[in-house]
């Protein structure tokens, strides 16, 4: 009896789109694309914004899967885009999973890209992008979140792959651009006190608008001093703001973040789906 072809284990893959413009007031849909086990719903809003919360219906990601996300705003639109729940990076047996998301923005927009909290467990391997191309006077808020294992739970990611890319245009001109990359041993790593010093949670928080020297003083006041920073800055003739937080776990993180994102909405709330 002849021997049996390897089958090569499936693989999760989605690619949504979602494209908003204004009408009658309001944010209304100029396109829709979903494919794969990328779904994208949105709630009713009781205002002029829109709500997009998206899916992935595979319930995770692991090596070799593919997210790909792209958004982008009207004219005039006020769009927030977040999850439905943690995205949860599991095992890799073998390959990196990669998620791109991609956000352009007309004129006089406002976009919150508000993803919940990213879940690494042990050996996860992921390599993550976010780049935007706004308009000169659009006004961006960008939060991703990390736990590295659930603390309440026991786990931790003591060896893996996080690769994290920002790419972040405005006017035409670069305004933000960082990268970063945990690999190999992940505890002894993050276990330095100039990384996260054994903390578990950590996220980065990026703002822009015509206001960022206003509201730089209030950030402040809500970051404990032992759990990260804010800074505000000029580039390229644009303002923008960066925090960076860490915290002992997901429940820490989330008490620092939901003030500091209301207060840069100008106290509107985080999307219903977050809750503590």
């Amino acid at each position: 009896m002849g021997k049996m072809a390897a089958v090569a284990p499936q693989r999760a893959w989605g690619r949504g789109r979602l494209t908003a413009k204004p009408f009658a007031g309001r944010t209304r849909i100029a396109e829709l694309y979903q494919e794969g086990c990328a779904k994208i719903r949105l709630p009713s809003t009781f205002d002029h914004a829109m709500e997009a919360v998206l899916i992935n219906s595979s319930g995770g990601l692991t090596g070799g899967d593919y997210m790909d996300w792209a958004f982008s705003a009207g004219a005039g639109t006020d769009l927030t885009l977040t999850t439905q729940a943690c995205e949860k990076l599991y095992k890799a047996s073998g390959g990196t999973a990669e998620v791109s998301v991609s956000i352009q923005t007309g004129s006089g927009t406002t976009v919150a890209w508000l993803p919940q909290e990213t879940i690494l467990f042990d050996r996860a391997s992921l390599t993550r992008t976010l780049e935007a191309s706004l308009a000169a006077d659009a006004t961006f808020l960008a939060v991703e979140a990390v736990l590295l294992g659930r603390k309440a739970m026991g786990e931790a990611m003591t060896a893996g792959l996080f690769r994290d890319r920002w790419r972040i245009m405005r006017g035409g001109r670069l305004i933000h651009a960082e990268n970063l990359c945990f690999e190999g041993d992940i505890a002894g790593l993050t276990a330095e006190a100039a990384v996260l010093g054994g903390r578990s949670a950590f996220a980065t928080l990026f703002y822009t608008g015509p206001d960022c020297e206003a509201l730089v003083g209030g950030m402040r006041g809500v970051i404990p001093a032992e759990a990260g920073g804010v800074n505000a800055w000029q580039v390229a003739g644009h303002d923008k703001i960066v925090a960076r937080l860490a915290a002992p776990d997901g429940f820490a993180l989330r008490k620092i973040l939901i003030p500091l994102i209301s207060h840069l909405r100008k106290g509107a709330s985080v999307p219903k789906v977050w809750h503590l």
